[in-house]
């Protein structure tokens, strides 16, 4: 039978704070920015994943964050206008310098000029390294979608 390590499991009530939010809203920048802004501290130095729902939808290995960066840019050609709200931080979990938790995250924008709306979740994996909290791996998954034409 499994046991657990009382120091390795999150006691109840806690939750991610301000700096761990502010690695997921780092990474929302960049997306954001339409992928042209620099991945900086955002991500950890080694040891990335990123899971995407767009192709080769995993990132890994050395130069993962690079990789994922090129094909964001691709993936948001004709985006315009593109901003996030993240919802409430579910399911946290806290092993020494690495946290869990999930994120409904509602991104609005334009894309090729048609309002669109896109709801989902990101599962991240931070990692304390050289200071800020930095994403070491997140997984998104889209919960739900609408565009709507415009009137012509």
């Amino acid at each position: 039978m499994a046991s657990f390590d009382d120091n390795a499991v999150a006691r109840a009530g806690d939750q991610a704070d301000a700096g761990m939010i502010a690695a997921a809203e780092r990474v929302a920048a960049i997306i954001e920015s339409g992928g042209v802004a620099s991945p900086g501290d955002a991500f950890a130095d080694h040891d990335v994943t990123i899971i995407e729902n767009f192709a080769p939808y995993v990132f890994d290995g050395p130069d993962a964050v690079g990789r994922w960066a090129e094909q964001m840019r691709a993936h948001l050609t004709g985006v315009t206008g593109l901003r996030h709200t993240f919802g409430p931080a579910h399911d946290f979990s806290r092993a020494g310098d690495d946290v869990y938790f999930s994120l409904p995250t509602n991104w609005r924008g334009l894309k090729n000029g048609t309002p669109f709306v896109e709801d989902g979740g990101w599962a991240f994996v931070l990692t304390r390294q050289s200071g800020p909290w930095r994403v070491r791996s997140y997984g998104w998954a889209v919960t739900g979608s609408s565009s709507t034409r415009r009137p012509a």
